[in-house]
């Protein structure tokens, strides 16, 4: 069940996208619940793991300010409005991961999976932007 995790993060992060632009772009007809429904049973077969992708496209969109208040201390050079999109919320699922989930999955693997979907869906420094701004909560957070 763990190895189907990276494809459930991957579309936590379609779900995420879609209904983040669409309704950046004043969609009124935008459900969350119809989104991560059709993104979920579009995989039906290889996730094995459903709860942990609603739990998380859920907890990422109800907690964003709190997320957003954890990240942008951490990356003070770039206001998060300013990031990509896709960077932006490849954090707030990471940063939603490492308190929220922790029980289940290792500290270091949220943030290598985090880098990795920078790698795949981010521009060429995504992924070295991920990992700084992680490893930095990760020493806030996680070191002794």
């Amino acid at each position: 069940m763990a190895s189907n995790r990276h494809l459930g993060r991957i579309v936590a992060l379609q779900t995420l996208y879609e209904f983040c632009f669409r309704k950046d772009e004043n969609d009124t007809e935008v459900d969350l619940k119809e989104v991560l429904a059709r993104n979920v049973d579009r995989y039906t077969k290889e996730l094995g793991d459903k709860d942990f992708v609603k739990k998380l496209v859920n907890g990422v969109i109800k907690d964003a300010k709190n997320l957003d208040a954890i990240l942008q201390p951490l990356a003070p050079e770039w206001p998060l409005k300013q990031i990509a999109v896709v960077d932006h919320l490849i954090l707030q699922m990471a940063t939603y991961e490492l308190l929220n989930f922790g029980d289940i999955v290792p500290v270091k693997v949220t943030i290598n999976e985090a880098i990795e979907l920078a790698k795949e869906f981010g521009s060429d420094n995504s992924s070295k932007f991920v990992n700084g701004v992680l490893g930095s909560l990760y020493r806030q957070e996680f070191e002794e």
